[in-house]
């Protein structure tokens, strides 16, 4: 018939035709059952009508046989029709979009992406910490967006930091609403109302904004529109469990664009004239939009201000919430909010990890410090990291606070905990961290071979490495607090650990706080070796040969003064090196002879291998270096006969073997000393010095290129640059670049 032909072009026109082909009925034949004439169903169904009366859809659904949801989404489609017709059709107020969000800084690739993914449709989850701009931005695309929705741009906010949260069954009332559903037609169960929306927005092109949140159970319902439509989801935690979305998580500002926020608000020429103080007023804000307003609104209202003087408002953590607050907007309820919707036990752990001494931590510290086991407190670091109060770090299973947060989980835990527990909880902490680094940090001694707390000297690296940030902070804590005795023993048991992580923590201020409580507790001997490992920190890891010459020689005082004769040999070894390199080289030479001549009255890895590694490094600075061979192949074939444990076998007899290869470079005997560096690097690696590849692969490069072997020298060199990348490895990057220079040209 040709009544059959062409596309409805409206919503109940495309149904009306949808249900009429399901039931097998021609127009006629349904003209004859409802009453109406064919020809008003051929305008029904090519939309030139909108839709039919309220009467004729409700004779139209019985002739079609309609029941139930079909026959509700029926007569709610005749119903949109006759208001999209009507004058007075459009969206509740109640749904409009918020108002435009003045000054977004710093967001233009945020934005960008989002603008990616209107074309394609469904869902974006914007997650991210309390006052880091979610709203903001979500409100900002909504607005740059809308006029690719022709069809509406709706917004509902879902209050989930309330103690109600909208229930998503309001919400979706509130949405068939604004798009057109009479109320007496909005059905009463929540699955009812989520099916109906699907079905209005199957064929339409809608963005919905559902702002802030609060769980999966709250959203999922008014999800699944059609794929021409975009649904922007703002939270503070990730709603990992939802399916079939996308995330963005928003981190704060960075420098630059806080910097520029903090100008639009509070002036630019204010800013520029005291950019430094700009730059410190952003990093005390954290980057957070909502502190960075707040601060700029308080510059704004307040034009006899400096930049400075906020800033010193800031620096004091015991004020700093109270000062990011300008009338109504203020930074501590954001968080306050979130802190609220936590469980009991969850509010414990957030607290009392604000007494964590480092900057990160993972489940072991948060046991520590809440008393629960590591299985059940990871759960709550997960469930604080979803809700925005703590943020991921590296290693995967660690977590940090962003300072604000910290500064706010402080104040949680002095209000709310007694001040005898705070104290208590903190000791614990410290004392915890402390005996732990001091344990791994002894399994590095050569003579060690037992396990003690850790599985393995592996074990103990790692858990050293890992924790560096938390036993530095407990170590100063100790230090500041009189604690002689463990800062003493934490400093001695670092002293060969220390060797293999040179310039990766602040030995001299490890060792200088070891030193000194010496000192508080009168212990001349333990002061003497302490001043040793200070003056081989400066020397060694910051190159102040002076300041350490110094120190060991204050070292050599003490220990002649006790009768120490060891810590003697320890400092005239370091102050043989220290001598040659301020080119006093016969003072060296001298110095390292005695240093050996007192170090064969004890072990060989008690102090007399660094004697001898000391004497042999002097003979090849002064050229010796047959002399200088003989001495280090000695030492290789002692270290074989002293039995250290395993892996401090491999780093002696690397670090030796390095030595070796000095000698045979400066003898021109190029190939050995290629051979000589290639298994230095190999066990120096094994043995725990990290970064020391790429330095002997230079010097192996070096010697095969003299040697001839270029092919071998370039495939060297070229691994040594890719490797370093760091801003430690600089130089190292430039020896390897000049060095592959030297080589002749390939083919």
């Amino acid at each position: 018939m040709g009544g059959e032909g062409g596309g409805a072009e409206s919503d109940f026109g495309a149904l009306l035709l949808g249900h009429r082909r399901a039931a097998g009925m021609s127009q006629k034949r349904l003209a004859r059952a409802s009453g109406m004439s064919v020809r008003a169903l051929r305008e029904l169904e090519h939309g030139r009508a909108r839709a039919a009366q309220r009467r004729s859809a409700e004779v139209l659904a019985e002739a079609l046989g309609l029941q139930g949801g079909e026959r509700d989404r029926f007569l709610i489609a005749a119903e949109l029709g006759r208001r999209r017709g009507s004058r007075d059709a459009g969206p509740l107020e109640t749904c409009g979009l918020p108002p435009r969000v003045p000054r977004l800084v710093g967001r233009h690739r945020e934005l960008d992406r989002l603008r990616a993914e209107a074309a394609s449709g469904g869902a974006v989850v914007v997650s991210g910490p309390p006052g880091v701009g979610k709203t903001a931005l979500a409100v900002a695309a909504a607005h740059a967006l809308a006029g690719e929705f022709p069809d509406g741009a709706f917004a509902v906010d879902l209050r989930g930091m309330d103690e109600r949260p909208v229930a998503a069954r309001a919400a979706l009332e509130r949405l068939l609403r604004a798009l057109g559903v009479p109320g007496v037609r909005v059905p009463g169960s929540e699955a009812e109302r989520s099916s109906l929306l699907r079905a209005l927005l199957r064929e339409r092109r809608v963005l919905l904004l559902l702002d802030n949140a609060a769980q999966e159970a709250q959203v999922r319902p008014l999800l699944g529109a059609g794929p021409r439509c975009l649904t922007l989801v703002t939270c503070r935690g990730a709603l990992a469990g939802l399916e079939q979305v996308r995330w963005m998580r928003l981190d704060p500002l960075e420098g630059g664009s806080a910097v520029g926020l903090l100008a639009a608000i509070a002036g630019a020429d204010r800013v520029a004239a005291e950019p430094g103080r700009a730059e410190e007023l952003a990093a005390l804000c954290e980057g957070l939009p909502l502190a960075v307003r707040i601060a700029g609104n308080r510059l704004a209202t307040r034009p006899d201000w400096s930049l400075g003087h906020l800033v010193d408002l800031l620096r004091d953590e015991r004020t700093r919430l109270r000062s990011l607050s300008a009338g109504d907007l203020q930074v501590r309820p954001a968080f306050a909010m979130s802190y609220r919707r936590l469980d009991p036990a969850a509010r414990r752990v957030f607290r009392r990890l604000a007494a964590v001494p480092g900057a990160d931590f993972g489940a072991e510290l948060a046991a520590v410090a809440t008393g629960a086991p590591p299985e059940r407190v990871r759960g709550h670091l997960d469930a604080l990291a979803d809700a925005g109060l703590l943020q991921p770090a590296a290693p995967p299973g660690r977590f940090q606070f962003h300072d604000l947060i910290r500064i706010f989980a402080a104040d949680r835990l002095e209000a709310e905990e007694p001040g005898p527990e705070r104290e208590r909880l903190r000791e614990g902490l410290v004392a915890h961290t402390l005996a732990a680094a001091t344990a791994a940090a002894r399994l590095f001694f050569p003579d060690v071979h037992h396990s003690g707390p850790f599985a393995s000297r592996t074990e103990a690296a790692d858990w050293l490495d890992r924790e560096a940030a938390n036993w530095l902070a407990a170590h100063r804590t100790a230090a500041r607090l009189g604690r002689h005795r463990e800062v003493l023993d934490l400093a001695r048991a670092m002293h060969w650990y220390s060797d293999g992580r040179l310039h990766e923590r602040p030995w001299d201020e490890v060792f200088r706080a070891g030193a000194e409580a010496a000192r508080a507790l009168g212990d001349r001997k333990e002061e003497a070796a302490l001043l040793n490992f200070l003056g081989w920190a400066q020397y060694r890891c910051l190159d102040e040969n002076e300041a350490g010459l110094a120190t060991h020689t204050a070292a050599l005082e003490i220990a002649r003064e006790v009768g120490d004769r060891r810590e003697q040999a320890w400092a005239l070894a370091y102050m043989g090196m220290e001598l040659q390199r301020l080119g006093r080289i016969t003072e060296a030479l001298r110095t390292a002879r005695r240093a050996c001549a007192l170090a064969a009255e004890f072990g060989f890895l008690d102090v007399g291998m660094s004697a001898q590694h000391a004497l042999g490094r002097v003979l090849a600075g002064l050229g010796c270096y047959r002399e200088a061979l003989r001495v280090h192949g000695g030492l290789l074939e002692q270290v074989r006969r002293s039995r250290p444990n395993e892996e401090a076998q491999r780093l002696m007899r690397g670090v030796t073997l390095e030595h070796v290869g000095d000698c045979l470079a400066g003898l021109k005997d190029w190939r050995a000393a290629g051979e000589a560096y290639r298994e230095a690097g190999a066990l120096q690696v094994a043995g725990g010095l990290r970064h020391t590849g790429p330095r002997l692969a230079v010097l192996e490069a070096a010697a095969r290129r003299r040697a001839g072997e270029y092919a071998r020298a370039r495939s060297l060199l070229e691994a040594a640059v890719a490797a370093s990348e760091g801003p430690l490895d600089r130089a190292r990057r430039q020896e390897a670049l000049a060095e592959l220079a030297r080589l002749p040209r390939e083919g």
